[in-house]
C-alpha cells in the first residue's frame, strides 16, 4: 500500500491515518493536519461513570463543611504573581499566564500565575473583602489549582483541593485547631476509605526545641526534618550536618525529637526527657496537649502526634497536620494544613491570623481508582427517557418531559423519531432506568418501561413514582 501511495504522489501520513482506520478511503480527505488526541502527563480526567463517583464525594464533602457552619468561597483560577510568590517554597513551582498571541508591547499578562493552593487566595480574599465578612470568617473552597512539578504516583499538575479555614481578627481561639481535624475525619470516614491516619504537631514545638538547642535558622532544620518519611534518618542527619552547620550532638537531638509519637498529652512529657527547654517550645507543647486532649474522643489511633510533622510551607506558625494512609505512608499526604500568624496581614494593615486544613481529593481518588476500589457510578443522571413515537408525536413528548421534571426527575427526551427499539436500546446503553412511552395514538394511555427489571405498565405523568 505504501509503496502504491508514492506511486500515486499520496502523503504517506494520509494514507497510514486510513490504515490505522482499518479502511481505504472512498474520497479523497483534506489537508487538514490531523492532531492525535494524547492524555497529558499529571491532568488526570475520568470517564462518565467514575466522574458522577468523584461528584458525589464532593457533594459528601461539602455537606460535612457545610453542618459545621462554613460557607462558600471560590476565587479566581490565577492570581497575581506578587501574592503567589509571597509564601512558601511552592510557589517556585508556579505556572504563569501568557498569550501565546501577546503583543510584545502588552506583559500585563505575564505578571499573572495558575495558584499552586487555595490558602494564599483565601488570605488575599480576606484582606480585599475586611470590610464585608463577619469574623471569625469560616469558609471552604473546593477548587483545582496547578503545581508545575514532576507528576508521578500521587502527585498531580493539575488537581483538586477541598479546604476548609478559619480567619478572624488578632486572635483565632485553640478550638479551632481541634475543630477542623474532627471535620476531616467525619468527613472522611464517610467515604470509607482505606485507613489512614492523622498526624498533628505544632511548629513552635519544633522552633522552640532548636532554638534551645541554639540552632541559629530552625527554619532551615523544620524543612529538613519534613523529609524524615522520605530520605530516613540518615539522610537528614546529612543535612542537618553538611548543610545546616549542625553540631552531630545537635542533629542527634533534632531527630530524637522527631521520633517521639503518642496519643495523648503523654508526648509532652517525652519531650522534656530529652533535657531541652524555652518559652517558645513550652508554649507550643501546652497547645499540642490542647488539640490532643479536645481530640481524645476519636476513635483510638485515628490521631497521633507525630514530632516529624513540621509541613515545608513557610507561612505556618502553630499547628500542623498531616494525614495519610497507613498501609502506604509512601504515597504521600491526602490531608494537610495549620496555623498561620501573618499570612491574610501581609495584605491589610490588620491582625488576621488563620487555621486551615486540606484534603486532596484528586490524591485519593486517584489511588482508589488505580487500584479498582471505587465502583462505577452511572454514566448519566437521567431518570427517564421519553421516547419519541414520530414527529408528529414529538410535542407530546415534551409535555410529558416537562410534566416529570417538574416533579423532580431527570428526563432527557430522545433527539428523534426512530424505531423504539433504538430508544430502547440507547436508553439501556446509557443506564437510563425506565422509558416513557408518550400515547402512540389519541386516546391511548401512557405507559413506562423499568430496564431493570422488564416490566412494562400504564403510568400518569401527574403522579408516578418509580
Amino acid at each position: 500500500m505504501l509503496e502504491r501511495a508514492r506511486r500515486q504522489g499520496l502523503r504517506l501520513d494520509r494514507t497510514l491515518h486510513f490504515e490505522v482506520l482499518g479502511k481505504e478511503p472512498t474520497q479523497p480527505m483534506s489537508d487538514q493536519r490531523i492532531v492525535r488526541p494524547t492524555p497529558i502527563s499529571g491532568f488526570p480526567e475520568w470517564s462518565p461513570q467514575i466522574r458522577s463517583v468523584e461528584q458525589r464525594w464532593l457533594d459528601h464533602i461539602r455537606a460535612g463543611f457545610e453542618r459545621y457552619g462554613f460557607s462558600s468561597v471560590e476565587t479566581p483560577s490565577v492570581e497575581a504573581l506578587d501574592v503567589l510568590m509571597s509564601k512558601g517554597e511552592t510557589s517556585q513551582e508556579v505556572y504563569t499566564l501568557n498569550r501565546l498571541q501577546a503583543d510584545e508591547r502588552d506583559d500585563s499578562d505575564a505578571r499573572l500565575g495558575l495558584h499552586f493552593d487555595l490558602t494564599v487566595p483565601f488570605a488575599r480574599y480576606v484582606a480585599q473583602h475586611f470590610n464585608d465578612l463577619v469574623f471569625p470568617f469560616k469558609r471552604y473552597q473546593m477548587q483545582r489549582v496547578w503545581r508545575g512539578e514532576r507528576p508521578q504516583e500521587g502527585r498531580f499538575r493539575e488537581f483538586t483541593q477541598c479546604d476548609i479555614d478559619v480567619i478572624n481578627i488578632d486572635r483565632v481561639p485553640m478550638h479551632f485547631d481541634a475543630e477542623l481535624p474532627r471535620i476531616v475525619h467525619e468527613v472522611l470516614t464517610g467515604l470509607e476509605l482505606p485507613a489512614w491516619t492523622l498526624s498533628i504537631n505544632n511548629r513552635k514545638v519544633l522552633q522552640g526545641f532548636y532554638e534551645g538547642l541554639g540552632i541559629g535558622d530552625p527554619l532551615a532544620v523544620i524543612r529538613a526534618v519534613d523529609k524524615l518519611h522520605k530520605i530516613g534518618a540518615d539522610g537528614v542527619r546529612a543535612i542537618l550536618v553538611d548543610q545546616a552547620g549542625l553540631t552531630p550532638e545537635q542533629a542527634g537531638a533534632c531527630l530524637d525529637l522527631a521520633l517521639i509519637r503518642g496519643s495523648d498529652a503523654s508526648v509532652v512529657a517525652e519531650v522534656a526527657k530529652l533535657g531541652v527547654s524555652s518559652e517558645l517550645l513550652s508554649e507550643g507543647l501546652e497547645e499540642l496537649g490542647y488539640v490532643l486532649d479536645a481530640l481524645s474522643d476519636l476513635p483510638e489511633g485515628s490521631v497521633v502526634a507525630d514530632l516529624s510533622i513540621a509541613r515545608g510551607l513557610d507561612y505556618y506558625t502553630g499547628t500542623v497536620y498531616e494525614a495519610a494512609f497507613d498501609d502506604d505512608p509512601g504515597y504521600g499526604s491526602i490531608c494537610a494544613g495549620g496555623r498561620y500568624e501573618n499570612l491574610a496581614g501581609q495584605f491589610i494593615r490588620r491582625s488576621l491570623p488563620g487555621v486551615g486544613i486540606s484534603i486532596g481529593l484528586t490524591r485519593i481518588f486517584a489511588k482508589l481508582v488505580a487500584e479498582g476500589r471505587i465502583g462505577e457510578g452511572r454514566f448519566c443522571p437521567t431518570d427517564v427517557l421519553v421516547a419519541v413515537p414520530s414527529d408528529e408525536r414529538r410535542g407530546a413528548a415534551l409535555t410529558t418531559a416537562a410534566l416529570l421534571r417538574g416533579r423532580g426527575f431527570n428526563v432527557e427526551v430522545y433527539h428523534q423519531a426512530a424505531k423504539i427499539g433504538k430508544q430502547v436500546q440507547y436508553a439501556s446503553r446509557k443506564g437510563i432506568p425506565f422509558v416513557w412511552f408518550p400515547p402512540f395514538e389519541d386516546g391511548r394511555p401512557h405507559e413506562v418501561k423499568n430496564l431493570g427489571t422488564g416490566e412494562q405498565a400504564e403510568a400518569d405523568p401527574t403522579v408516578w413514582t418509580r
